[in-house]
């Protein structure tokens, strides 16, 4: 079995599918961090914590799941 790496924009895109929210909480020359928020927005569940370019650009033009 080969083991693939999780795809952090995938996994928020899942996530927003899902029906939860996010929102950006930071971004800096080493990445970015999203919160991971229950369906309602309400309390973060997770976040996600990332150098990945694609997330970074995604969450940059779109800094939450309400926008």
């Amino acid at each position: 079995m080969t083991l693939h790496p999780s795809d952090p924009l995938d996994d928020l895109l899942r996530w927003e599918q899902a029906g939860g929210s996010w929102r950006l909480l930071d971004r800096g020359g080493d990445g970015v961090t999203v919160s991971l928020c229950r369906c309602d927005g309400g309390e973060e569940v997770d976040r996600i914590v990332s150098t990945d370019p694609e997330l970074a650009v995604y969450v940059n033009a779109r800094p939450s799941s309400e926008d």
